[in-house]
């Protein structure tokens, strides 16, 4: 059940909206390597360090291989009879909205239009929604106040024909890599270029930005009203455009009328001389594009902050034209798939809603009278429902909501109080499993066939790489199977993915007739060979475009009622959470350049966090200076939701009183550091969307009198630690680990440790006076355990000096081990480049020897010439040093 093909394949990358090709290259012997696809229209070529290490990922031993039924291995059919009865007997004791499913950005097009037909369409309720409600509803719902439906307009060749690219709540040379060394190239190309970022931070992504506005954390709103209300003053109206193609101007202009440049800048904290630089660069450029992120959507007010943004788009015209519009890039590799078929609880299939008619239609295609006729519960809501009861089975797919969803601690015991939970994951152990009563195992990329949709709307194929793993399934495969055994014989006698998809095809172009935006009609009628063959393709693809569409709204036409846009009257405000208890810090939250979501994949592969090991919590360094804190110390983050125990580090682009922390580590990987726990679950009124990027926290110092460096072979329980986390290593596992007052460490630990062990061997040298405990244990003549022990973090080893430990047998000299004898390996030092394994050390060592900028850093050591997220770190390293940088 393992072979491999023997051809190469061109697939997609599972990770982040750019949507990435890959080309895996096969030899004799099995998977050789996994490169860019110099096809593919998204990357020619490349691939940031987490696509770069695919190949790492696919034999991961934490694979959930086999179905599991409360905490048991079973067969595939009693799973699914399991599954099927659960949902039967609880929507026959309490109707259709007692169950739902939730889904994920990671599932492909025909798992996600099948889970969906299933939930609306059959069991009639449309308690369907999924993880993309956390990254993508705003824009979601900005695009349809503004154009009558989910329609991104531009695609990526605008970022390089653009004259002013605006990069808002984006560090895109971290969370969409490719794209931004796309937008390098483009302006080393095109040197007039102008490239402005608006963040409250100072990211790595200020590298190539000509202004950089940071503006107080929430303030987007007033920036773009000022935006739009210098425009209207400047007389920089398309008026023809206006007059032919928009509605609703007046409204938004006199919602703007306050958001005069000094009102804006006491708002938003900027000076009122870069506010005007700003906004006459957006006046004076023909071709603007707007490029927004997560810094915008994750906000109570992210809805209208889109809006704001694309007011200023149709007041000038600057849409539907090469290197203009508003571009909302995705998360996630198929957000936008699951938004084509109706994966939001607010939506139906194929961009309809639960107008009748809709719903009368989809009634027809599908041949049921079950079809859900209104919205169901969106996610934060679904969850509610769980805890207080009235949702009494969920089945979570291919997602981890224990840790990405806001107040993290009440959604795990609202799962553990439910009476279904149903997780079908590739994953055995996430913070979500260990709370399903069903495990089902799903494919992982690799094993999965199917096709994903980019954030400019291109449709790209997954293909396998492999045959399933053990009773691995694809996603639709497992809903089919329960939905059959739920008594609805037809509808789900799909045997492939091609199947599902000419039918999802062609229910886009079902009765449309031009009214809806999404239309892949055109590919209905593929053959298997042609399914097979499809090439990337941008919808709409119909009749009229039956080689796709590359950009929308060309000819100012939309896709409401009168087919004019609608500015949107935007009334700004600043995040209003408040505390009965002393706050004085905000949370900001988002990704690292190396990881992924909730590090069920990235996170079991070694090098990729060998640049940021474990979490931390980044403030400004006037704000670590403070009596009781220190970088590299543990502090409490604490609000009125929980709080987090992580270490600290000096952060010179943050705002004074701001704090930041990655949203990756969770119980598998660190003691206590799910920030969701965190964040509120106040919520967007018009989309559902969390407010993830602010939150008043207060921030403690944590006490410690043993910080330790542990290598472990095996197992160990590490619950009675301050704080751990684990980076995996050669055999086993590596930890930081700290102990409090409370903590009988090191002796008890290690004295438990040797009791494991049948025959051990133990090597020691130890300093009580200096604190100073050093151990070597042995297991006949494998090294199992090591652990070094003192009450400052400085003095432990390097960790890839404790990782070369592995290497090491036992002998009469180990003990030189123990003083700190050299294992004949120079240390790389913290990683700057994955792709490569380059280390600060070789770099330092690099710099001195004489290499002047990144290009000749890169020609010595190859770092940055991969996916060139590094070259920002590279250049700050030349910097240090009095070099020039370029």
């Amino acid at each position: 059940m393992n072979s491999i093909s023997r051809h190469d394949t061109e697939t997609t990358c599972p990770y982040c909206g750019v949507g990435c090709g890959v080309s895996a290259q096969f030899s004799g012997a099995g998977l050789l390597s996994i490169k860019g696809s110099q096809q593919h229209p998204a990357n020619h070529g490349r691939l940031c360090v987490k696509g770069s290490a695919l190949k790492e990922t696919l034999d991961s031993g934490s694979r959930l291989l086999f179905p599991m039924l409360r905490g048991r291995r079973v067969g595939a059919t009693p799973a699914v009879k399991a599954v099927a009865d659960g949902f039967n007997r609880i929507i026959a004791r309490h109707g259709p909205d007692a169950v739902a499913f939730y889904l994920s950005g990671q599932l492909l097009t025909e798992d996600y239009y099948v889970a969906n037909k299933l939930m609306k369409g059959f069991i009639g309720s449309a308690n369907v929604d999924t993880n993309s409600r956390l990254c993508m509803a705003s824009a979601v719902a900005g695009y349809k106040r503004a154009f009558g439906a989910d329609a991104v307009p531009c695609n990526y060749e605008d970022l390089e024909q653009t004259d002013l690219l605006i990069l808002v709540g984006s560090n895109a040379a971290w969370t969409h890599p490719v794209l931004y060394q796309r937008m390098v190239a483009a302006k080393a190309v095109r040197p007039h270029m102008k490239i402005v970022l608006i963040d409250p931070r100072a990211t790595v992504t200020c590298d190539i930005a000509d202004l950089h506005l940071p503006l107080r954390p929430g303030s987007d709103a007033f920036l773009f009203n000022g935006l739009l209300h210098y425009l209207a003053r400047q007389e920089q109206r398309d008026v023809k455009f206006i007059a032919q193609s928009c509605t609703g101007l007046e409204a938004a202009l006199a919602a703007a009328n306050s958001c005069d440049p000094e009102s804006v800048s006491r708002q938003t904290g900027l000076d009122r001389t870069v506010l005007l630089q700003f906004f006459a660069w957006f006046a004076g450029n023909k071709r603007v594009l707007s490029f927004y992120s997560q810094g915008i959507n994750q906000s109570a007010t992210g809805t209208d902050k889109c809006n704001a943004i694309i007011n200023c788009h149709l007041l000038t015209g600057k849409i539907g034209k090469p290197g203009c519009g508003p571009f909302s890039i995705t998360g996630q590799p198929n957000a936008m798939g699951g938004r084509e078929v109706g994966g939001l609880a607010n939506q139906l299939a194929a961009h309809m809603d639960f107008d009748p008619v809709s719903v009368d239609r989809l009634k027809r295609f599908w041949g049921s009278d079950k079809v859900a006729t209104q919205p169901g519960l969106r996610a934060v809501e679904l969850f509610d429902a769980i805890e207080a009861g009235t949702v009494k089975a969920v089945w979570i797919m291919a997602t981890n909501p224990v840790v990405s969803l806001p107040e993290a601690e009440r959604i795990r015991k609202a799962l553990l109080a439910c009476e279904l939970v149903v997780v079908s994951d590739c994953v055995q152990r996430t913070d979500t499993t260990a709370c399903a009563h069903i495990l089902l195992p799903a494919t992982p990329w690799g094993e999965k066939d199917g096709t994903v949709t980019n954030s400019e709307r291109c449709i790209s194929r997954q293909r396998p790489l492999r045959v399933a793993t053990g009773e691995a399934r694809h996603d639709w495969q497992w809903i089919c199977a329960v939905a059959k055994e739920m008594g609805f014989s037809t509808g789900f006698d799909f045997t492939s993915s091609h199947e599902i998809f000419v039918e999802h095809a062609a229910l886009s172009g079902f009765e449309n007739e031009g009214q809806r935006a999404f239309d892949i009609s055109g590919l209905k009628s593929l053959t298997v060979q042609q399914y097979d063959r499809l090439k990337p393709i941008q919808w709409p693809v119909n009749a009229g475009n039956p080689a796709g569409t590359a950009r929308l709204f060309t000819d100012g036409k939309f896709f409401t009622p009168d087919r004019r846009a609608r500015f949107v009257a935007v009334e700004p405000t600043l995040p209003l959470e408040t505390s009965g208890k002393p706050r004085p810090f905000i949370l900001n939250t988002g990704r690292l350049r190396d990881q992924w979501h909730t590090m069920s994949r990235t996170g079991e592969v070694t090098r990729l966090l060998r640049h940021t090991e474990g979490p931390t919590a980044a403030m400004h360094p006037d704000d670590v200076s403070a009596p009781g804190l220190g970088s590299g110390e543990l502090v409490r983050l604490e609000s009125d939701h929980g709080s987090i125990v992580v270490p600290l580090v000096s952060d010179a682009g943050l705002r004074r009183g701001s704090v930041f922390v990655p949203i990756h580590w969770n119980e598998h990987f660190s003691a206590n550091a799910r920030v969701s726990k965190l964040i509120s679950s106040t919520v967007d009124p018009w989309s559902g969307q969390p407010e993830s990027k602010f939150a008043r926290i207060s921030v403690a110092p944590v006490p410690v009198t043993c910080w330790a460096a542990f290598y472990s072979r095996r197992e160990t329980d590490l619950q009675r630690f301050t704080y751990w986390h684990r980076v995996p290593a050669p055999g086993g596992n590596r930890f930081l680990l700290a102990a409090g007052p409370d903590c009988d460490f090191p002796e008890a630990f290690v004295h438990n440790l040797i009791q494991t062990l049948n025959a051990p061997e133990l090597v020691s040298l130890q300093d009580a006076t200096a604190g100073d405990y050093r151990y070597l244990l042995f297991d006949e003549d494998e090294l199992v355990y090591a652990v070094f022990c003192h009450p400052r973090r400085r003095a432990l080893p390097e960790p890839q000096w404790l990782e070369a430990l592995a290497q090491v047998k036992r002998s009469k000299d180990n003990w030189l081990l123990l003083s700190g004898q050299d294992l004949t390996r120079p240390e790389k030092g913290r990683l700057v480049c994955s792709c490569y394994e380059v280390g600060v050390n070789q770099i330092q060592a690099a710099i001195n020897s004489g290499a002047r900028d990144h290009v000749a850093l890169g020609n010595l050591l190859r770092c940055g010439t991969n996916c060139g997220s590094c070259i920002p770190e590279l250049k700050q390293l030349l910097q240090q040093v009095g070099t020039p940088i370029t």
